[in-house]
């Protein structure tokens, strides 16, 4: 559980003056429980994926954003960074760029080596979005807006399509 990086995180949205709010709750295991607990949507949550591109002379870590409610195209994600393949990157990988565990990645790179991108319908349905802020036990809400204005994600369409 990483504290440094929740702490990080409300300075740095302190900082910008976003419109947040944090809510204290229990470990859960499934984006939809958390759903439940937070009072939010499915579709809110910032769903973080930590990948591996490679190809064409790119290796590039990728901390790809998309809503909780979808599922990531790997592929379209390689191309869209200009690579020919994508993969998960392993829990050492994820621990190594995040200091985070699996499931308590905010939307939010503190790595140099971790490009962040954002697929654009994340922006389309809803004004709020929900993430777990560096542990499993709190959650951000924090306005869409400000999320984009202060990552700056790289926006590329790469949820797949049934």
């Amino acid at each position: 559980m990483s504290t440094a990086t929740f702490s990080r995180l409300t300075s740095l949205l302190d900082q910008q003056q976003a419109r947040y709010r944090v809510v204290e709750h229990p470990t859960a295991g499934k984006s939809e429980e958390v759903a439940k607990i937070r009072g939010t949507q499915l579709g809110q949550g910032a769903k973080a994926l930590v990948c591996h591109v490679k190809g064409n002379g790119i290796k590039q870590h990728v901390l790809a954003i998309l809503p909780a409610d979808q599922q990531a195209d790997l592929g379209a994600l390689a191309q869209g960074i200009g690579g020919t393949r994508a993969s998960l990157a392993s829990p050492a990988e994820v621990d190594q760029l995040t200091d985070c565990v699996f499931g308590a990645i905010p939307p939010f790179s503190f790595h140099p080596d971790l490009l962040l991108v954002a697929d654009p319908l994340l922006f389309e349905r809803f004004d709020e979005l929900a993430f777990n802020a560096g542990t499993l036990e709190r959650s951000l809400i924090l306005n869409a807006g400000d999320y984009q204005r202060i990552a700056q994600p790289r926006l590329l369409t790469f949820i797949r399509v049934e």
